[in-house]
């Protein structure tokens, strides 16, 4: 649970933000858009931060060696500071291009750079949160997150407010607010794992070829990410192909689809963090009888919720669709979708069960495979399903359906394996 809140707060600044924007007008909104798909995007990439940190804190945790964990938990945060850094220049210097790649108006373009221009300060903070989270995760404290990200989505509000209409700086001012809340972010959670980097002893200057093990380790994470966001991509250029009541139906099911995401990957973070530590601690029957558990709970959410989701899903299209058109598309959209969310909650914990297990390299092999088996359907569909409600009622048939078994099935070879359980420190 305290996962979930932590999950949940993230994506708050992005809405505190189009909310407060919003009010300064259209072209404002738009350019915000076009700025957060940006930071979005190069967030996500580095979402192995988190991710990887977890199972490398987790595992030497579980061996008793919190000193151990601690040094690779601040290699893990040197590391996202030097990406951020990086990053940051990289996309400020090629601001221009990459606004207008997605297809920003002439009159929203100065809006999305200014936007993106001044967010990218905070980008280093981001990455360096996603560290530190994914430290304190593998020693199994999931309440602090929660607190600095419910103190930071609260702190945002406020600034954005502030100086968006305090002080009249516009789109600038809640960029300003959101990347100054970032950074203070990290700072908090950088000093509570430096709170424990004294208290072992461990080193707090980086260890050159610990970062380096943190960055080969994650580049199969970065594929495994990247080969799911080729996937979201390829489904909404599908849907774009369905006409244009199709695809505003579609956009709304992709924000049902994430934000139940967001419970079912409560569940694979905590299936991360109790992997991790029971492989360090070589307790291999403790690991299957976790991992059991954590797929039980991932098949009862996601039963709840796809139940939840069919159920409402009349009201909930009335709700974000009012013209008829979309509405009846949408409803359609999310009766599939919330059919397939008890496979989803399995995809996602065994996900989460193979990440705590650093099997890395696997996930990446498989996430090829389950997008070299989606993209030929997802085409198929482009090509040759009636456009309107049919087309996206098969897409996401192909999606939600097809995409997620497709994962399912590579993730349930490898769990039934002993080949993942490798125990120790790592």
């Amino acid at each position: 649970m305290p996962a979930l809140g932590a999950l949940v707060a993230e994506p708050l600044f992005l809405l505190a933000d189009s909310a407060i924007v919003a009010s300064l007008g259209t072209l404002p909104l738009a350019g915000l858009g076009v700025a957060g798909a940006v930071l979005a995007t190069a967030v996500s990439l580095f979402v192995f931060l988190a991710y990887g940190t977890t199972a490398s804190v987790a595992r030497r945790l579980g061996a008793g060696d919190e000193r151990a964990a601690l040094a690779a938990g601040v290699d893990g945060v040197w590391l996202a500071l030097a990406l951020g850094v990086v990053t940051a220049a990289l996309v400020h210097a090629a601001a221009g291009p990459v606004v207008d790649a997605l297809g920003v108006s002439a009159a929203a373009r100065p809006y999305a750079l200014t936007y993106l221009r001044v967010s990218l300060w905070g980008l280093p903070g981001m990455l360096v949160v996603l560290a530190a989270t994914g430290v304190l995760r593998g020693l199994q404290d999931t309440r602090t997150p929660l607190v600095v990200a419910a103190g930071g989505a609260a702190l945002n509000v406020a600034l954005n407010v502030l100086l968006v209409h305090g002080l009249d700086l516009g789109i600038a001012g809640s960029a300003a607010g959101t990347a100054a809340t970032q950074v203070l972010m990290a700072l908090v959670l950088a000093a509570v794992v430096a709170r424990g980097v004294r208290r072992t002893g461990a080193p707090v200057r980086p260890h050159p070829l610990g970062v380096l093990r943190s960055a080969r380790d994650g580049v199969p994470l970065l594929v495994r990410t990247l080969s799911l966001r080729v996937a979201l991509l390829l489904t909404t250029h599908v849907a774009a192909a369905q006409g244009d009541s199709a695809l505003a139906a579609h956009q709304v099911a992709s924000t049902v689809w994430t934000t139940t995401a967001l419970a079912l990957d409560a569940l694979a973070v905590a299936a991360q963090a109790l992997v991790g530590r029971s492989l360090g601690a070589g307790d291999v029957e403790g690991v299957r009888a976790t991992v059991r558990r954590c797929v039980r709970w991932g098949l009862v959410v996601g039963v709840a919720l796809g139940v939840l989701v069919v159920v409402t899903a009349w009201p909930v299209a009335g709700l974000f669709a009012p013209q008829e058109q979309v509405r009846g598309d949408l409803a359609a959209a999310l009766v599939v979708l919330g059919a397939c969310l008890p496979v989803a909650g399995w995809v996602f914990v065994l996900d989460g069960v193979l990440i705590g297990a650093g099997d890395g390299r696997y996930l990446a092999r498989a996430g090829v495979v389950a997008l070299a088996a989606y993209a030929p359907a997802a085409l198929l569909v482009l090509a040759l399903a009636p456009a309107g409600r049919t087309g996206l009622v098969w897409l996401w048939v192909c999606f939600a359906g097809a995409y997620s078994l497709a994962r399912l099935a590579t993730l349930v070879r490898r769990e039934r394996s002993a080949a993942w359980l490798v125990t120790g420190a790592g």
